[in-house]
């Protein structure tokens, strides 16, 4: 599990390192949005990792369980609406930011649009492991198999499903997370964009392939580590 987060860690570090040497490489801006949404991505990770410790400490100090639940029902209110900002970068595979005149060879662009988009599904992947993790153990915390349990999973798919529409309305509609903050305005916004002929139909579309898509990474990279869990503690 430890290489998994080294892992992680370092896709992000080369990801931020590619984008941030590629002005003075070959004389050219820095492309400061990659960097921004690199930022955006691991953001929903810090924000899980301080919820579970808040959490998990008001519990051990023996804190009242409805202020308990509140905690942990607003975290995950946050961590969610955060959470597709991790994912956003697999959108980034294209060259929109290559600018005519620049002399930046193609192989380049393509190693750091590549590093960036994986740095985000992979982000992506550590969150949502994470909170399995911590619904499994809670939820049954005296079965030496938890992973096996349907509901993990259910969690997994209901998450997965959420953030690839949220990155749909990110990528295409323009949202973010802190649009909820004027809650009309994006009532608005929502429903006038969804009642352009098509749009349903696009949405639907790109949830459910990025749905998969996710799905199928998680288990090459989460599956086999929670079978060796699984193994272990049986």
């Amino acid at each position: 599990m430890t290489l998994l987060f080294l892992g992680v860690i370092l896709i992000n570090v080369f990801a931020f390192t590619l984008v941030l040497v590629r002005a003075p490489l070959f004389r050219t801006e820095v492309y400061r949005p990659m960097l921004l949404n690199i930022g955006l991505s691991v953001l929903p990770v810090f924000v899980l990792t301080f919820w579970i410790i808040g959490d998990l400490t008001l519990s051990a100090a023996g804190a009242p369980l409805w202020l308990v639940t509140t905690v942990a029902a607003a975290g995950l209110v946050v961590w969610l609406l955060l959470l597709p900002n991790a994912g956003y970068l697999v959108t980034e595979l294209n060259f929109s930011h290559r600018k005519d005149g620049e002399d930046v060879p193609l192989w380049y662009d393509i190693v750091a649009v590549l590093t960036l988009a994986m740095s985000g599904v992979l982000n992506t992947v550590v969150n949502i492991f994470l909170v399995q993790m911590f619904y499994a153990v809670l939820r049954y915390p005296d079965d030496l198999k938890p992973f096996q349990r349907t509901a993990s999973w259910l969690v997994v798919a209901v998450i997965l499903v959420l953030v690839s529409f949220g990155i749909y309305l990110g990528r295409y509609i323009r949202f973010n997370s802190w649009d909820l903050m004027h809650p009309v305005g994006f009532l608005q916004k929502f429903v006038r964009y969804f009642r352009a002929p098509g749009k349903v139909r696009d949405a639907l579309l790109f949830s459910g392939l990025y749905t998969v898509f996710f799905a199928l990474i998680y288990l090459v990279v989460i599956g086999s580590l929670l079978e060796t869990i699984t193994a272990v503690t049986g």
